[in-house]
């Protein structure tokens, strides 16, 4: 244990007795993984319940205690990134993204700004141009690393967006990419350093880095089949976009703190309250919601907050819930497939009704999966 919080653990799919109902379905979606390795750590009022499984042989090292990439999820992280450097004052968020990678460089009437970016309201599409061509060689390897940083902000520089910044929503790692080169050119500091001075380091995140480093403590993904290994992701350029790998103990520690900004560290307080407030509402009845940093879902007694996220050969699910105090984070090393159950069930256990008293049981409701 690296946090110091009262937990349980189980280094296989069986529950752990005394959690009773929630460690049983908890089991029961380490189980419906069907992945080489899964964990699924829950947080409740601070008590963790962390339980691990999976189809391969246990690895030396306990599977709760391995690094996993965590995908698209690494965007809320980004986001709480920009919500500190916008707090302490360097940045507005209303920056042109073009003005910071290229000063001589005019903006333009209608800019992308870096709130543009993370909110993927940019205009820019889901991919940079000459993504898949460079790509395709690699396409099941590491098509994200033959495309880095300077490429990426070299499109960036000479792409036109098809409609006005600010008008029309579509998802975009290559927006979010953009703006992580942007913060770096802002700041004058390495993007990796950024983030672990601004981010990591604040909350104690020592099992979070941006990349394998052949310790060992990297848990290998695997394709569909949940039998064939999948190099470790390299995000080439893709940094703020998805680089984060991390330990479910850490992953935790970082959803714990949006829980209850109140307790983290006063620098990042401030922006944890900031990621939580709507910037955007689509779809109908505007149900979708987003913040900076998340995705979130009307709930029985008040918003949740997720994100999912997926590499080559593993997966990933974060969210949290303030009315119940509860955080989630799941993991797991298969490749996303086909009607597959691991985000649907994760998310299905953040809706479920967890409002009782510390210690104790909801009701399970049932919720949609995320989009």
């Amino acid at each position: 244990m690296t946090t110091g919080r009262p937990a349980s653990r189980a280094r296989s799919a069986d529950p752990p007795q005394e959690d009773g109902p929630l460690g049983a379905r908890l089991a029961d979606a380490v189980a419906a993984a069907d992945a080489p390795d899964v964990v699924f750590a829950l947080s409740r009022h601070g008590r963790r319940t962390v339980l691990s499984g999976g189809t391969a042989p246990p690895p030396p090292i306990p599977r709760e205690d391995l690094r996993y990439e965590i995908g698209s999820a690494a965007k809320t992280f980004t986001g709480l990134l920009l919500a500190r450097l916008i707090h302490t004052g360097p940045l507005s968020g209303g920056e042109p993204a073009v003005a910071l990678l290229d000063g001589g460089r005019p903006t333009g009437p209608h800019p992308v700004t870096l709130a543009h970016l993370i909110t993927h309201t940019s205009g820019l599409p889901a991919l940079p141009p000459g993504f898949l061509r460079r790509a395709l060689p690699a396409w099941h390897t590491n098509p994200y690393g033959r495309f880095p940083a300077d490429r990426v902000v070299d499109a960036f520089l000479r792409h036109r967006p098809r409609h006005r910044p600010g008008t029309r929503w579509r998802y975009s790692n290559y927006g979010v990419a953009v703006l992580g080169h942007a913060l770096a050119a802002a700041t004058g500091t390495p993007w990796e350093d950024l983030l672990t001075g601004q981010v990591l380091h604040p909350l104690g995140l020592d099992g979070t880095t941006l990349r394998a480093d052949g310790s060992g403590l990297d848990a290998l993904g695997h394709g569909t089949d949940g039998r064939s290994p999948v190099p470790a992701f390299d995000a080439g350029g893709f940094q703020a976009a998805g680089a984060v790998r991390a330990t479910p103990h850490d992953l935790l520690t970082f959803l714990e703190a949006h829980l209850d900004p109140a307790g983290a560290p006063p620098r990042l307080a401030a922006p944890l309250h900031e990621v939580r407030r709507p910037v955007l509402r689509r779809g109908i009845g505007h149900r979708h919601v987003h913040t900076t940093a998340w995705f979130s879902h009307p709930a029985d007694g008040g918003p949740l907050y997720f994100h999912s996220g997926a590499t080559l050969g593993q997966q990933a699910f974060l969210g949290f819930r303030p009315d119940t105090g509860t955080a989630l984070a799941a993991v797991c090393t298969r490749r996303f497939r086909g009607h597959d159950p691991f985000l649907a069930t994760a998310y299905g256990l953040l809706t479920e009704d967890q409002r009782a008293r510390p210690g104790t049981d909801g009701v399970c409701r049932a919720g949609a999966g995320p989009h």
